[in-house]
């Protein structure tokens, strides 16, 4: 597996992170496979220990993610490197014992993604909150269970997401982030096109 771009890591930046199924197919076909990602996710980031996996943690606090949306065929990070530990070490570890549970579940073989999961540098703070709206407005409805939203918004008590610094932009008022997040429109992705992909627009 290759990842791009990938020295372009720095501490104390945020990124976000994209990457879909190969040819636009599923990664996610039930339930269970959207949360067995979201496991390796967080024993990866040193949150939750399973004996019974051999996936390992990486130094815990060595990354914050901010929001997070697990969509059929593609996701959606937007994460901040606390440490010198870049970002596609996590992203490698995670996808790539994703990939040995799907295909052993589904008995197949091969790679799952299309290419190298994307990064791109979110490099100020109000860009970062645009791009936690447009994560969060992925699905067609908020009350989705594959995002941080819920989590960000005190509807769940969440390990993955830092709500800390999500609402700290917004004064620490869980009201004030959840009208950003309703009212993001066509006009505030324009201002964050730049930090998009592509292929986002035809997943």
């Amino acid at each position: 597996m290759r990842f791009r771009d990938y020295k372009i890591f720095r501490i104390g930046c945020y990124y976000h992170i994209f990457n879909r199924g190969n040819n636009k197919q599923a990664i996610f076909l039930d339930s269970m496979d959207y949360m067995a990602l979201l496991k390796r996710l967080k024993i990866v980031l040193g949150l939750y220990i399973d004996t019974q996996l051999r996936v390992h943690p990486l130094p815990k606090n060595s990354f914050s993610v901010i929001s997070y949306c697990l969509m059929p065929n593609h996701f959606h990070f937007l994460i901040r490197q606390n440490t010198d530990v870049g970002i596609e070490k996590l992203i490698q570890k995670v996808i790539t014992s994703y990939v040995m549970y799907f295909n052993r579940k589904y008995n197949r073989v091969g790679g799952l993604f299309q290419d190298a999961f994307k990064a791109k540098l979110v490099d100020n703070d109000r860009y970062a909150q645009y791009i936690s709206a447009y994560i969060h407005n992925n699905p067609y409805n908020l009350d989705y269970d594959f995002s941080s939203y819920k989590d960000i918004v005190g509807l769940r008590n969440g390990q993955i997401a830092d709500k800390n610094i999500l609402l700290g932009w917004f004064n620490n008022n869980v009201e004030d982030y959840k009208k950003f997040v309703q009212g993001f429109s066509r006009k505030d992705k324009q201002q964050i096109i730049e930090l998009l992909f592509e292929d986002e627009d035809d997943v």
